[in-house]
């Protein structure tokens, strides 16, 4: 598969990692990004290759870095623009691409902008922002962070008006009818775009215009700036990509891939709850589901798909009986809830089942989309729910079984995970070591996938296996043709094939060649990925 094909993100594995908490160089607790550098060789060994950094930019941390106080530096407790520079060109003689999170919705309420907004209405930095002088304006927009924020108005005294912000107070939104905000966050994205990153994740972009009368949510206006950024991106960086952060429905998340002429890529959300709700339901049914309901995207345009990340595992884009349903069966305890979401990373979601780990990522890696790996996943580690917000996800990664977790020499400044996954239980030198563990069970898998385009770019067929417990499809793209099964159930389960297929396959697990009965027994979690060649 050639890297350098302007389509390459259509085959990638991303692999979403905090600066913060992957490794600490220098000893203050905190992961940086020389840290990060010296890991790359570990992030090759496994099998990624675009790597999508949580925000680097000075912030008060409010919001774990989405507030961003200078959008052209980097925190100085992750290092230097020269070990921005260094780590860039390092990932890149690996072969490792880098896209980083683009926040164009607001800033931190620190950030210069802001305070010379909020200290004079003649400053130039004023109009900057969305300023009121009621709270009533935009009254259908939604409250998103409901367990935080009474209003997306904040009064603010030194001002004397209210201010707009759709996420915490402390991140004021951005005002984009100013069209001096849309040429700043141009010169943004040109600045990072200079060092030598592959692209951006866009963050939270429905919300970057607002009207009255309307939910303020994927407005006309906010597609209209975005496919400018992307025409500014294409003319000047072809070959880098915009990827979309739109938590909605998939016929609202199409419009951000416009005519193949706005977003690359865009995050499938409601795709993720259904693998859970199919794991536990034990029936595919929730899957075809929400895959029958996503429409066809333009042909230069891929989906991005995940089983965590660093929030929340969202129920947004679920009917209220599926949320009430989602946590009652994966958040039973109630710290395990957030907004309309649940904190949880995935071996605790799915009780550290090594049969049901390998069983979604095998589902990740063969549905329609590129999938993200969510660091320390791969070794199968777990969440602190005493720690606040979102925190309990973000924890150090764990390196070995040393006290520190071989993460740094010192006390990490986010506690490590104690009891079933403390690192002297869970860590990447133990699982390296050891063929048999659940790292080289996904390494695995992501080699086999990297070789096959039809897992990257196929197209998606369902067959019918006269068993609700089995997903059997089969993704083709040119000539090549994978039948995927996959046993969703706990018990051994029959799939019926019927006729139409050849007699013989490779199974590309083992790279055997086997024969295709017109009846497979399925063994518990069994999944199998068979190349259909003539």
């Amino acid at each position: 598969m050639t890297t350098n094909s302007p389509l390459w993100y259509k085959d990638a594995i991303f692999y979403e990692l905090h600066v913060r908490a992957f490794y600490d160089s220098n000893a203050d607790g905190i992961g940086d990004l020389p840290g990060l550098t010296e890991k790359l060789d570990y992030l090759q060994t496994l099998g990624v290759n675009c790597l999508w950094l949580l925000p680097i930019y000075p912030s008060p941390r409010k919001d774990d870095g989405y507030d961003i106080a200078d959008y052209y530096n980097i925190d100085p407790a992750y290092g230097t623009m020269q070990d921005f520079e260094n780590f860039i060109h390092a990932a890149h003689q690996r072969g490792l691409r880098v896209i980083m999170d683009l926040v164009l919705n607001h800033t931190s309420d620190q950030h210069p902008w802001f305070q010379a907004a909020r200290a004079s209405k003649d400053s130039p930095y004023r109009d900057y922002y969305v300023w009121s002088d009621t709270d009533q304006k935009y009254a259908d927009a939604r409250i998103i962070f409901l367990d935080t924020e009474p209003s997306n108005w904040t009064w603010d005294e030194q001002a004397g008006q209210y201010y707009w912000h759709r996420f915490y107070a402390s991140q004021p939104d951005l005002n984009y009818d100013n069209p001096a905000v849309r040429q700043e966050m141009l010169r943004v994205a040109d600045f990072w775009l200079q060092k030598g990153i592959d692209g951006f994740r866009a963050d939270a972009v429905p919300y970057l215009i607002e009207r009255e009368g309307s939910n303020c949510e994927n407005l006309p206006e906010t597609h209209d700036y975005l496919k400018q950024l992307r025409a500014h991106i294409d003319e000047g960086y072809p070959g880098r990509i915009l990827l979309c952060e739109a938590n909605q429905s998939p016929q609202d998340v199409r419009p951000y891939f416009g005519e193949g002429d706005e977003f690359h890529m865009g995050f499938h959300f409601p795709l993720m709850p259904r693998i859970y709700m199919s794991l536990q339901k034990e029936t595919i049914r929730d899957l075809q589901e929400i895959l029958a309901q996503t429409p066809p995207i333009p042909e230069n345009c891929q989906w991005c798909i995940f089983l965590r990340n660093h929030d929340e595992l969202t129920l947004e884009m679920v009917t209220e009986e599926e949320r009430q349903w989602m946590w009652q069966q994966y958040a039973p305890d109630p710290r395990m809830k957030l907004n309309l979401g649940i904190r949880r990373r995935l071996a605790p979601l799915l009780q550290n089942d090594r049969a049901r780990l390998e069983l979604a990522n095998s589902l990740l890696l063969t549905l329609p989309g590129a999938p993200i790996i969510y660091y320390g996943d791969e070794i199968g580690m777990g969440d602190n729910l005493l720690l606040p917000d979102r925190d309990g996800v973000r924890t150090p990664m764990q390196w070995d079984s040393s006290p520190q977790a071989g993460f740094s020499t010192t006390t990490p400044a986010t506690p490590l995970l104690t009891g079933d996954y403390a690192p002297e239980r869970v860590n990447v030198q133990d699982q390296l070591q050891n063929p048999a563990s659940l790292f080289h069970a996904l390494r695995h898998m992501l080699q086999v996938r990297q070789q096959s385009p039809a897992l990257g770019q196929g197209s998606l067929h369902w067959h019918n296996p006269g068993n609700p417990a089995i997903a059997l499809y089969e993704r083709r793209h040119l000539q090549e043709r994978v039948l995927i099964l996959h046993n969703l159930s706990g018990l051994a389960q029959v799939a019926s094939l019927g006729g139409g297929f050849p007699a013989h396959v490779r199974n590309l697990l083992t790279d055997q060649t086997q024969p295709l009965p017109t009846e497979i027994l399925l063994q518990p979690r069994q999944f199998l990925w068979l190349a259909l060649e003539d």
